[in-house]
């Protein structure tokens, strides 16, 4: 059965970088060489692997690379950390709860 790998390392410069692979021990040694000199991850060395999940679909995994990516570096860390209750916090509507004080107005009427 093949494996694919979806993963967050953290770079240098303290950002995340997050992938997917078929080979995560031969894509870390790539990401720590250097091997791609226009990739995110090469003037960002040393990297250090946080997180990782093993799938069997690679659809499944490329759709939760997507995921992921769109996050914010804080809602990475409570994934990383399994920090759940912070994860569902990070992951609410701002535009619908207010964020800070950008409440959107009832949708009742006072007519």
């Amino acid at each position: 059965m093949k494996f694919y790998f979806v993963y967050i390392v953290l770079c240098s410069d303290n950002t995340y970088y997050t992938g997917m692979t078929n080979d995560l021990e031969r894509r870390l040694i790539q990401h720590q060489s250097g091997y791609k000199k226009d990739g995110y991850t090469f003037s960002r060395r040393p990297i250090e692997l946080k997180w990782y999940l093993q799938c069997t679909n690679p659809i499944e995994a490329i759709n939760i690379e997507k995921q992921i990516k769109g996050w914010s570096h804080k809602k990475k860390e409570a994934l990383i950390n399994d920090k759940w209750e912070d994860l569902v916090e990070f992951s609410k509507n701002y535009t619908e709860y207010g964020y800070p004080d950008n409440r959107q107005e009832s949708s009742t009427s006072s007519d």
